[in-house]
């Protein structure tokens, strides 16, 4: 179990004792999937391969389901529940429970950030979706996930790139580290030729941020005027520790320190974060 999420799921959920609780054989006819999947794409091969195990052994771990108002709404198995449909079973073994709407979102993004099954933009997408369904701040997201607060703003960040770039992370065209340094790109024109760029050239993270980097500069500064080490460091260092973009202008007397952020709940976040480090 990866190390964090073990302890979110256990905040929603206790781990299935399938000796303790009630196995029942369940209609797959009466079965829906998750409403609250945040998996949008489920890879056919590896369903197909699946299929053929269930053939020849079966399935080996019951799904879990809730009851809905008709029929049972599947909690976690939704693989399972699919692969077993393709091997021409009418039947599956599964767990019921009750669960609330909020458990149901939580568990079904927990049960596959385990098995990191979700692409980037899944995932952004579902912390989305329970930050403004749920009403769950990032802080508090982040705890109950097991995951730091940066990450779950990086990843939200992901969602206000253009649908044609979503697409591109979506079909493994770029990756999370393309996606990222992308952000940096405020005009969209200008990003959709680098992302065409990219995916067109092959071009590696390393490059992408060199590119970038080439586009951002601006032709009148002069080599004196650019960023020593030192600068270039805390900005790095700051940038982490907020999980947003950060620049530091040093002047003959003195210097300034700019702070993106997002919307209201992003100032929020920033701003506890550095009361925390003031205190």
């Amino acid at each position: 179990m990866a190390k964090g999420l073990g302890k979110g799921l256990n905040t929603i959920f206790q781990e299935v004792d399938y000796y303790e609780e009630s196995v029942q054989e369940i209609e797959l006819k009466d079965c829906r999937p998750n409403p609250y999947q945040p998996r949008k794409v489920f890879d056919t091969e590896a369903i197909e391969e699946l299929k053929d195990s269930i053939v020849q052994h079966g399935v080996l771990q019951p799904i879990i389901v809730r009851k809905g108002i008709k029929g049972y709404e599947i909690v976690v198995g939704e693989r399972r529940f699919r692969a077993s449909k393709e091997a021409g079973l009418t039947t599956i073994s599964a767990v019921v429970r009750e669960l609330s709407d909020e458990q149901m979102m939580e568990l079904a993004l927990l049960e596959n950030l385990q098995r990191e099954d979700l692409n980037p933009i899944e995932e952004a997408e579902a912390y989305d979706r329970l930050i403004n369904e749920l009403k769950i701040k990032q802080d508090e997201l982040a705890r109950r996930l097991g995951k730091s607060r940066p990450h779950i703003t990086n990843m939200v960040r992901l969602l206000s790139l253009p649908e044609r770039v979503r697409a591109m992370v979506n079909s493994k065209e770029l990756t999370m580290g393309h996606a990222r340094a992308l952000l940096s790109i405020k005009d969209e024109d200008q990003l959709m030729l680098v992302a065409e760029k990219v995916r067109k050239e092959g071009l590696n993270v390393r490059q992408t941020e060199q590119l970038i980097t080439k586009l951002n500069d601006k032709p009148k500064k002069k080599a004196s005027e650019k960023k020593d080490v030192f600068i270039t460091s805390k900005e790095n260092e700051l940038q982490e520790r907020l999980g947003t973009g950060v620049s530091i202008q040093q002047g003959k007397k003195k210097g300034k320190i700019e702070i993106e952020y997002f919307d209201h709940e992003d100032l929020d976040r920033i701003i506890d974060l550095l009361i925390q480090e003031k205190s």
